[in-house]
């Protein structure tokens, strides 16, 4: 096992539910230390989704349209046509894949950052597994932005070597 592939857990924190009506939602911040246009290439392009995401899409995520994403580590995948309704680059990215996600400059500049914030509507069922599930994407997408290009994160590779949890 290579050093990328190990992986520890951090503390998870920043998470909140709110309640509106019979709507549940949960939402996650996370502070990463890069810049938000390094996000949000890691957040909308395919080849990097497939890296730290629960699914993988066969498109771009950062235009307005329609893509699929398949979920990866399931016993059956399942794959969804979903709809970004607003990519406003670097800072909003919404899709309906049950989450929205924003992207933008939240530290000053000599600590260039950016705040990354998820708001996943969720049967409250699945809250905690969605929290836990979304700590630890965001853990990896972390990581993997550590690197300090992102065409230096590995090929693309087939859906089918991919196994476990996002």
């Amino acid at each position: 096992m290579t050093e990328r592939e190990q992986y520890t857990s951090g503390p998870a924190s920043g998470a909140k539910v709110r309640k509106d009506g019979e709507k549940w939602t949960l939402i996650l911040v996370r502070e990463l230390r890069h810049s938000p246009t390094k996000v949000w290439q890691a957040l909308t392009d395919p080849a990097h989704l497939r890296e730290w995401a629960p699914f993988e899409a066969d498109g771009s995520l950062g235009t307005v349209g329609t893509v699929k994403l398949t979920t990866v580590g399931a016993p059956k995948p399942q794959v969804s046509e979903t709809r970004v309704t607003r990519a406003d680059a670097p800072k909003v990215l919404e899709y309906n894949w049950a989450a929205t996600i924003s992207a933008g400059n939240s530290k000053p500049s000599v600590e260039a950052g950016t705040r990354l914030t998820l708001w996943h509507n969720i049967d409250r069922r699945f809250i905690s597994w969605g929290a836990a599930g979304w700590h630890i994407c965001f853990d990896v997408l972390e990581r993997l932005l550590a690197v300090s290009r992102l065409d230096e994160w590995s090929a693309p590779k087939p859906s089918s070597s991919r196994t476990g949890s996002g």
